[in-house]
């Protein structure tokens, strides 16, 4: 039987614009991809270089090295920075979506002199009642679906409204890619993920932030509204008529937001 290919980095892709011009790191959540930003890609490019990455397990992220039977944020924050230290980036925006805002947080927290500004895009900010209930249901709907059928269930809750159609077709096809096993590892990291969003949540934040959420992401808007009220280098901005993938939904206005902000452009980001 032949062997299965292993490796030691994240999938990952480069759009180079030029040595001088400074870098911006995409983070997808649970179940996406670097599909995930298809409509930033050019959008950004004329301005920074660009790196995408697929977490472990998802996108074009297999068997990665070394392996786990259980992960918690320190493993899946070191999988991005063998990337970025791979790729010799020293300093750089990052942009993140869903779960990933605990993934850059984490990174923050880890190596604080890389990162610069941060954009925080349907950002999960606080284990309030509605996400413990969300993620416990999960795990206790995991024992008696398959995987597929929960993904489906859970992204009819987060992404109800007609107008949120076109982002949950992309995760669905995106989950495809995960299997069961790898998918119940993410649901094992709900522990870990309480802890860090209480530290997160009450430590100082450093860096200047923009978290971008849409008025109909009924799950996780008043946690993030809670949490950019507390920090003073955290600005709010929010997409009317949108949910909760917003760099899909109404990725026009959440990129003219998010390079505006990562510019410098005053003026252009407000609620």
């Amino acid at each position: 039987m032949q062997e299965r290919r292993k490796n030691q980095l994240l999938y990952h892709k480069v759009y180079p614009l030029s040595p001088e011009a400074g870098w911006v790191v995409f983070i997808h959540g649970a179940g996406g991809s670097h599909i995930t930003w298809k409509h930033q890609v050019e959008a950004f490019r004329p301005y920074f270089n660009l790196l995408l990455i697929d977490l472990r397990d998802h996108g074009r992220s297999k068997n990665i090295e070394p392996a786990y039977d259980s992960y918690n944020f320190d493993i899946v924050a070191g999988d991005v920075l063998r990337v970025i230290d791979h790729l010799g980036i020293k300093k750089a925006h990052f942009l993140s979506l869903s779960l990933g805002s605990v993934i850059l947080q984490k990174l923050d927290e880890e190596r604080p002199g890389l990162i610069d500004k941060m954009v925080m895009a349907g950002g999960i900010f606080r284990a309030t009642l509605a996400i413990r209930l969300f993620v416990h249901t999960a795990k206790l709907l995991s024992y008696f679906l398959p995987y597929r059928v929960m993904y489906d269930l859970f992204s009819w809750i987060v992404l109800p409204k007609k107008n949120h159609q076109q982002a949950r077709r992309l995760f669905r096809l995106q989950s495809q890619k995960l299997t069961s096993r790898e998918y119940l590892k993410w649901v094992g990291l709900y522990k870990d993920l309480f802890r860090l969003l209480r530290n997160f949540y009450n430590r100082e934040l450093e860096k200047l932030s923009l978290v971008v959420m849409g008025e109909q992401d009924h799950v996780f808007n008043g946690a993030a509204q809670r949490f950019v009220a507390r920090h003073r280098k955290a600005t709010m901005a929010i997409i009317e008529k949108c949910g909760h993938v917003v760099n899909i939904e109404q990725h026009e206005r959440f990129n003219q937001l998010a390079l505006a902000f990562l510019r410098g452009e005053a003026g252009v980001v407000d609620s």
